[in-house]
């Protein structure tokens, strides 16, 4: 089986996919372990990727969503293979919108009865006062599609007028674009990794987080905790709670139409009740730390080549089909008419 490994330097992209080139090393080298002829490329132009085509690989393992080329706009590689008959692994450009854009992703659970964090968009100057806000403090803003926890911090948590016009502006000056403000929910936190079986199940990975306490006494889980790895997931031990996290999970990815895998998270409030907070559709994959293959190895003991194996499941299975990749259930023109 013939597959290539398609990533393009995301050190300055808000959205990094399955992380580094290091981490792409590490499928590159499960994969090889598999048997498979398995090459990682590095793409950067429209060049890049024609050769890709005209190399006709049997499967091709999206490691990020898009590549930035210079003029600003953006190649989505689910959407490019689609129109060139070729098979890749994870969502449809149309699905992958969802892990972009989190207000996209709310505002299509709600539509479909599945409960989010209440929530507003914002820009500076845009609201007066305090009594001019959708609801009350405290309340916690982001950016609208920033991975990786890029933008969040202890004063990403405010709890006056002050505050939200202070954190608002930051946000606007650093990211250009209005920011996502959210009812803050003083619960835990969770993560589910999810893995679409060969015989269409759900193999569900839930787990919680729990970030470092900061000077102020919160668990916020910004970048800066991400990138210390400062910190841990634990299995959930409350049977319960944890059958709500993943049923809550499973109704989310099943609702967005994810193919192959993906990350739901997920928060609570101080009565346990669960909330969508977003999804990430073409998870980190980086051995050791990334909350994807850990969530994996909490839940079920998998290492981390049972992880590549199981995320590449879908993909290899479609190159073995019969039907044209572009037409199979999850691809882009399966979904374009379903979402």
């Amino acid at each position: 089986m013939h597959i290539e490994i398609i990533t393009t330097p995301n050190e300055a992209l808000k959205e990094s996919g399955f992380g580094t080139l290091d981490a792409c090393k590490s499928v590159l080298a499960t994969v090889q372990g598999m048997g498979h002829d398995v090459t990682l490329k590095v793409c950067q132009t429209k060049n890049d990727l024609a050769e890709m085509i005209n190399r006709k690989p049997d499967l091709v393992v999206l490691a990020v969503k898009y590549i930035p080329l210079k003029n600003g706009d953006n190649i989505w590689l689910s959407d490019y293979c689609a129109q060139h008959g070729i098979n890749f692994t994870g969502s449809s450009r149309e699905v992958l919108e969802f892990d972009s854009n989190k207000v996209l992703a709310k505002t299509h659970l709600i539509n479909k009865d599945i409960k989010t964090a209440d929530y507003f968009i914002a820009i500076p100057n845009q609201y007066k006062n305090e009594t001019d806000l959708p609801f009350t403090f405290p309340l916690f803003l982001k950016p609208l599609d920033a991975a990786n926890g890029n933008g969040i911090d202890d004063q990403s948590y405010v709890t006056s007028f002050a505050g939200f016009k202070s954190k608002l502006t930051s946000l606007y000056q650093t990211f250009k674009q209005p920011v996502l403000v959210e009812e803050y929910l003083n619960g835990r936190e969770f993560t589910v990794a999810i893995i679409k079986t060969q015989n269409e199940g759900l193999m569900t990975s839930a787990v919680e987080i729990i970030p470092p306490t900061s000077g102020n006494g919160l668990r916020i889980l910004g970048a800066q905790a991400k990138m210390d790895d400062s910190e841990i997931l634990v299995a959930i031990d409350d049977r319960k709670l944890k059958n709500k996290v993943t049923a809550l999970a499973v109704n989310a990815f099943h609702a967005l139409g994810a193919r192959d895998f993906g990350r739901i998270d997920i928060k609570t409030n101080t009565e346990d009740d669960c909330f969508f907070i977003e999804a990430n559709l073409v998870p980190g994959l980086t051995q050791g730390s990334s909350y994807f293959p850990q969530a994996c190895k909490i839940a079920h003991a998998f290492t981390y080549d049972n992880v590549i194996e199981q995320v590449l499941a879908g993909g290899l299975a479609r190159a073995f089909s019969t039907i044209p990749p572009h037409i199979q259930p999850g691809s882009d023109t399966c979904l374009a008419s379903a979402i």
